[in-house]
Order: structure tokens, then C-alpha cells, then sequence
């Protein structure tokens, strides 16, 4: 097992370029790291949802994994998302990824067989069989909006107990839940949110930071209201928070990944087409996408 790190402040779970043909793009990835490299983010996260992981192969997230560690500053943290559906492929994968100087993995929750793995016993045991095996420690992944999987608050509260389990990111926006978990969970375990438009109030109930696709396209925005947020400046965080609230709607909840990377290269960022069969955005889309943005340049 390895040193408990911390996860406090902004990480994007970075968007894959991909080129004209689909195929990975390595230039954009340096393009993108080396903007990103300028804002304040605690580190980037991998080959998450964001990512359109569930559409990369296994050869894809390791040269993903290669080119983004090549580029990231030396002060970032680099998290890995390894989350496959059986434990063997998500352990071959987390500790590929360590191999490469990841320091976490992010693994999302197991959701196929809907009827046997949505409870959480099956839930503890598949995230205890991963964390024993994992050279790196692992973050909790739930996002039941898109799983349908919605992990227990006392099931993190019990897999908080293990040594290499060091975070959930819950990414439900149920702040219900989330104060929950920082009631129940061990101390020092980390809950991160994955919900840009209720960042503010998860902060203000205890969240350690969060892990934003929102970020890929507002960073500064993010990590304003982060450092409102440790400098306690309350009017501030508010004012940022009531900022983005359109605009990180529209690019997680309702347009997704489409629109997101519209935002990406509205703002500088190199984010392009995403591979079927996500479609591209409509022109009503991204008119709607350009006028939230309009104050979110840069």
C-alpha cells in the first residue's frame, strides 16, 4: 500500500482529442496540457468519462496515459481512469497505469448486469477485490445519472476503511448524500465532487475539491471559485458560482461531451469531434453554447 495523497482543489478529467479520421490526436493533447499547465488545477485526471473512455482501447488510455504524462507539469497530479466492469481487467489497467508514474486511479462503478451489481454488497466486494491487488490507491467513481448505479453512502462509508481506497467522487449532485459521506466515512478519506454547478455548496459542506468536466473549458472560472473558497472570500465564491450555472449545465447535463468540446474550442482549447456514436452538436446547440460562454472567455 502506498501514502494516502491529497486531493484538494480543481482536476480536470481531461476531454480525448481526437482528429478528423477519429483517431488520437497527440499534438492537441500537448496543445491542451500545455494550456492547462497555466491555471492553477491540482492535476488531470485520465481516461474518465469525460474522456469517452468507454469508446478507447485498452493500446488507446496506455498512449493517452504516455502523452499526457510527458506534458503535464511537474506539480500536477496525475490520476489514472481505469474502471472496467470485471476486476481482472481493472487491476491490469490501474497497475499499467502506475507503472507509468500515475499516483491514483479513478474506477468507476461496475453497472452492466444492472440486476446483480446494483446493490452494495456486490459493489464492496468488487471495489475491495480491485483496491487489494492495486499498486496505486483508488478513488470511488459514481455517476448514476449515466450508470445507473448509484453506490450507497454507507457503502463508501464501510470501503473508506480499507487502506487504498482514498476517495469517492460523487458526481450525483445529491449534496443530500455528500454530507452524508463526510459524516460516515473514515477520517482523512477524501469526498471530491464531479458536479460544476453545485461546486459552491459542496465546498462549503466539506468537499476536499473536485474533479470537473467543466474544468476542460472554464479552468480559471473553476479554480476562482476554489481559491474563494480557501480564502474564505464568501461573496466571491457565490458570484462565480451563479457565473458558470448556465453554462456548466449546458455542457454536462444537457449537451455532454458534444457540447463541451463546442465550449473547448470556443475558449482556446483543442476540442473537436467525438467518435460515434456521439453526434455532433446542431447549430441551435451551439448558438445557445456561444451566448453562455460569452463571459467565460479565456
Amino acid at each position: 500500500m502506498v501514502a494516502k495523497l491529497k486531493l484538494q482543489g480543481i482536476m480536470p478529467p481531461i476531454a480525448t482529442p481526437f482528429d478528423s479520421s477519429g483517431d488520437l490526436y497527440p499534438s492537441k493533447v500537448r496543445h491542451n496540457v500545455a494550456k492547462w499547465n497555466q491555471v492553477k488545477l491540482a492535476g488531470y485526471v485520465v481516461c474518465g468519462s469525460t474522456g469517452e473512455s468507454v469508446y478507447l482501447t485498452a493500446e488507446e488510455k496506455i498512449e493517452l496515459w504516455g502523452l499526457v504524462a510527458e506534458s503535464a507539469a511537474a506539480d500536477r497530479l496525475l490520476v489514472a481512469g481505469t474502471g472496467m466492469e470485471g476486476v481482472r481487467e481493472t487491476v491490469a489497467l490501474t497497475n499499467r497505469a502506475a507503472a507509468m508514474g500515475y499516483k491514483a486511479a479513478m474506477v468507476r462503478t461496475p453497472h452492466y448486469y444492472k440486476n446483480l451489481v446494483n446493490n452494495g454488497a456486490t459493489q464492496e466486494l468488487y471495489f475491495t477485490a480491485v483496491a487489494d491487488q492495486s499498486r496505486i490507491p483508488l478513488i470511488i467513481y459514481n455517476w448514476p445519472q449515466v450508470t445507473g448505479v448509484d453506490i450507497p453512502a454507507e457503502s463508501v462509508a464501510r470501503l473508506s476503511l480499507h487502506p487504498n481506497i482514498i476517495a469517492v467522487k460523487e458526481s450525483s449532485g445529491n449534496l443530500e448524500k455528500v454530507l452524508q459521506m463526510l459524516r460516515e466515512v473514515k477520517t482523512g478519506f477524501q469526498v471530491l465532487v464531479g458536479s460544476a454547478p453545485t461546486l459552491w455548496p459542496s465546498l462549503q459542506c466539506g468537499a476536499a475539491g473536485a474533479i470537473l468536466a467543466f474544468a476542460n473549458a472554464a479552468p480559471y472560472a473553476c479554480v476562482t471559485i476554489w481559491e474563494a473558497f480557501r480564502t474564505r472570500e464568501q461573496e466571491a465564491g457565490l458570484d462565480w458560482q451563479n457565473r458558470i450555472g448556465r453554462a456548466a449545465a449546458l455542457v454536462t447535463t444537457r449537451h455532454g461531451i458534444p457540447g463541451l468540446k463546442y465550449a473547448m474550442d470556443l475558449n482556446g482549447y483543442y476540442g473537436g469531434p467525438c467518435r460515434l456514436p456521439l453526434r455532433p452538436l446542431s447549430p441551435e446547440a451551439k448558438r445557445e453554447i456561444e451566448v453562455a460562454f460569452e463571459n467565460l472567455r479565456g
